[in-house]
């Protein structure tokens, strides 16, 4: 245990950001560690299927409960029982009596000092490991392919289950629900091997010692010193070259290139603000050229039952106004069947507005060309 809060430093979790900027563990550290919902509301979904596999496979389990439980988690947590229920049937075509751990604790400190993580579904038949990790999340869609997380787990169960087992193949999986994305890959242990003693242990190594380079880039949006990070600076610097010219002087590269600074631009103009504000508002810093001043505000009822009472004995009646509940909400509260059942050919979607975004985009693209642009000329 790195922590009396049972963290480790250098989490499976965060590897993508360690692996790729080192220093980055070291750099948090300064930093405060926020919550949210969401993960609240992945902790309580985790709870909620492992509750379930523990059930289906008749163990004795309390149920867990939670604020955050609701008909959409209860259909995913069973979607997700289902599907470990089937791995595991599958492994049995490898092993007569394959292995199943739930939340399992791997230990890859051998090759990350003081390296452990926590591994949602672990299945060993005869030759073949099977890691499963369970996504609730529905901002970003996680590719099992060569997922420095996926791996760090694969090491911890070889070290926990590496001289029972003759284990030569190694599998894993992500199973998103909520973006209906299931991932799966598989590697060689004699690569993973290869991988965990050349790449990881230096990279592993200089990031505990808080050394290396910091170079900007995806893996760094769930930083908590993301907001400052001088790499993202200067990632962002390169645009001086063009001046910030009108579109019209720039080549079609150029402006490519400023496209594809666009969207990062602005989310760390807004992570920037909220950061300054936060020590100008709970520790006193100040800013030069900037001050604190009170926000727009609105109007609130002091007390709304005493606000009807009073326009009630003033002969004033018609004070209420109806409304249906939002789609989502009216979703939960009946639950998806019978939504679906007694709504389902009233509800309609529209299309979404067209967005521009990078080639890797899963979505399809929707631009129709027309003649002109097929003989339009390079710049």
């Amino acid at each position: 245990m790195s922590s009396p809060t049972n963290h480790a430093l250098l989490s499976a979790s965060s590897a993508h950001r360690w692996l790729s900027a080192p220093p980055l563990p070291r750099l948090e550290q300064f930093f405060p560690h926020s919550t949210s919902n969401a993960a609240a509301e992945g902790t309580t979904a985790h709870a909620l299927g492992e509750y379930k596999v523990h059930c289906a496979l008749g163990h004795s389990f309390k149920r867990p409960t939670s604020d955050y439980q609701s008909d959409e988690m209860e259909a995913y947590t069973d979607d997700y029982c289902s599907y470990v229920l089937e791995q595991f049937e599958a492994a049995k075509q490898y092993a007569k009596d394959p292995t199943i751990t739930l939340e399992q604790k791997l230990n890859f400190s051998k090759y990350v000092p003081e390296g452990f993580g926590t591994g949602d579904c672990v299945i060993v038949s005869g030759h073949l490991l099977h890691i499963i990790d369970f996504k609730y999340g529905k901002g970003v869609k996680v590719n099992a392919t060569n997922n420095p997380q996926m791996k760090l787990y694969a090491l911890g169960a070889l070290e926990m289950f590496g001289d029972l087992y003759d284990i030569d193949e190694v599998e894993t999986t992500i199973y998103q629900p909520r973006m209906a994305n299931i991932s799966t890959w598989s590697i060689p242990v004699k690569d993973l091997m290869h991988w965990a003693n050349t790449i990881l242990k230096e990279k592993a190594e200089l990031a505990f010692a808080g050394q290396g380079t910091v170079r900007y880039g995806p893996w760094c949006q769930f930083s908590n010193c993301n907001a400052v990070l001088r790499a993202r600076y200067d990632y962002h610097h390169q645009l001086e070259c063009f001046q910030l010219a009108s579109p019209h002087l720039l080549t079609d590269a150029e402006v490519a290139e400023v496209l594809e600074h666009v969207d990062d631009l602005n989310r760390w103009a807004h992570e920037v603000k909220a950061y300054a504000a936060d020590l100008a508002i709970n520790h006193g810093k100040k800013w030069p050229g900037f001050k604190l001043v009170e926000g727009r505000s609105i109007r609130h009822y002091r007390d709304e039952g005493q606000v009807a009472a009073t326009l009630q004995e003033a002969g004033y009646t018609d004070i209420y106004q109806k409304k249906l509940l939002p789609i989502t909400k009216l979703e939960a509260k009946l639950g998806k069947k019978k939504f679906n059942q007694l709504l389902g050919k009233q509800i309609y979607k529209p299309a979404g507005k067209p967005t521009l975004v990078a080639d890797d985009d899963p979505r399809a693209n929707i631009a129709k060309s027309t003649p002109a642009d097929e003989f339009k000329e390079e710049k």
